[in-house]
This record gives C-alpha cells, structure tokens and sequence, in this order.
C-alpha cells in the first residue's frame, strides 16, 4: 500500500484538481490523505443557504467532510488557517489569513504530516497557484519548504492543461460564458511544461458526487455541473501535473502509487 497526500488551500478545491487520483488510489486500496490549509470563510454562499447561526466556515467543513468521504479519504488534516480572500481583496491584509503565514512555518506543518503518514507521492500548486489566488500561490510555496526539508522526490503540482481546455473551448461553443476561466492565457500551465496526464474518467461518477455535495460552492461548481456527461468527462477526465525535478513533457499516465500485493 502506498500514502496519496494532497495538499490543498480550501475546501473544495480538492475536487477539480485532484478528486479522480484520489478515488482511484482509493479504489486501488491506497490510503489517501487530505491536508486543507484554510477554513475557506471568505468564499461566497448562495443566499438562504446557511441555517441561522451558521457560519460559512462550519458549513465548508461539514461539506469537506462528505466529499473526503466520497473520494476515499482516509484521514482529513486541517491546518486552521484563515482565508485570505481572492488577490485584490480585504482579506489579503488579515495578518492572520493563509497568505501572510510564513512558508516555512507551514511548510514544517505539511513536512510533519508527510512524515507520520510516510506519504509516498505529495501534491501541492504550480507557482501561479492556478490562478493567481494567494492562497493557491502559498500552497505552492509551503509545499516546496516541505519538499526541501523531507528530501521528497515524488511532488507533484496539481494544475490544469491550459492548451487542452483552449482546444475544449474552441470545439464546444455551447459552453456557458461562465465556465470560462478567468485569464486563459495564464490559467494552469502550457501542455509543454507538463510531464503528467492521469485517466480518471472512470472516478467522474465520484468527482460529480463531491461536486454536487458543496452546496455553498454551487456558483462555482452549478454551470460545470449543467454540462452534458460527454462534455463534463472531457473537462475533468484527466487529471493533469507537473512532477517536480522531472523535465516537462508529457511521460507519465499515473501518479508513482506501488500495486498493491497480497
């Protein structure tokens, strides 16, 4: 059996990124581990979702719970920090949000987690954090503290495959305005500086299940989940990461899990 560890800035985010590796190392009798840096408090919430009393935070909690559940989690680490908001916004300034966190300090927190699980492979973000939001940029930069200080060869940045979703977009024009992403000249990464591509359509069942549970998330998640299945299996079948110290180049079609025996 191996150890899957994915790093992640808020509830939710495991999902589009990550959700089809973990369910399939699950699926694979793998032990799968999910680390959330933030309480993700700062994201926004349909009207007349919370119940009265009810904090966006304790409800992105309970939904974190049901998709770790759906995904095969193992065991859920929350690291406590507070959100930082979209870059640009008043939550950049809170001294106690993600993004203001020192990386090493973070970075020591992931390393001891890798180490007590012995986790074989390590996702984080690409530098850009995907988008350029300041909690994405801080995974990436807390998690190469922690590849540094556990000497770890196996990371690998979660990302998306700027140039597959641009040749999506051009064949599918009946995608919704708002399914685009928001720069697409600098979303994810180019297929060129990549070195991994997994198949996890089969895991798609799983990723619409996760997907569907985060109710407080559904303007984010509401139109994706409009597409037809053809379309919805072409968007996130793949899973799609650049191994660190391995040169870019598509050359692997699964994360470095060991079969399982006996």
């Amino acid at each position: 059996m191996s150890v899957l560890l994915c790093f992640h800035a808020h509830p939710d985010d495991e999902v589009i990124l990550t959700g089809g590796v973990m369910r399939r190392a699950a699926d694979a009798g793998h032990r799968v581990v999910l680390v959330v840096a933030t309480d993700g408090a700062r994201g926004e919430c349909p009207d007349g979702l919370l119940a009265p009393g009810e904090s966006l935070a304790a409800r992105r909690a309970r939904e974190l719970e049901h998709s770790a559940y759906v995904l095969g989690v193992s065991r859920v680490v929350s690291l406590g920090y507070r959100d930082s908001g979209m870059a640009g916004t008043s939550g950049n300034q809170d001294p106690a949000a993600f993004a203001n966190a020192a990386p090493d300090e973070v970075g020591a927190r992931l390393a001891a987690v890798i180490e007590q699980e012995g986790a074989d492979v390590v996702t984080i973000y690409d530098a850009h954090g995907g988008y350029g939001h300041p909690d994405h940029i801080q995974v990436h930069r807390a998690g190469v503290h922690a590849e540094r200080s556990t000497g770890h060869d196996a990371v690998y940045e979660a990302t998306t495959n700027r140039d597959h979703l641009m040749r999506l977009l051009a064949t599918l024009p009946q995608t919704p305005d708002d399914v685009r992403p928001p720069d697409l000249d600098t979303f994810g990464l180019p297929e060129s500086e990549l070195t991994t591509a997994v198949d996890v359509a089969e895991s798609m069942e799983a990723k619409r299940a996760a997907m569907l549970g985060y109710e407080s998330q559904i303007g984010d998640f509401g139109p994706m989940l409009n597409m037809p299945e053809e379309q919805m299996r072409a968007v996130f079948g793949t899973e799609w990461f650049r191994r660190r110290g391995l040169p870019p180049g598509l050359q692997e079609t699964a994360l470095p899990l060991h079969p399982v025996t006996g």
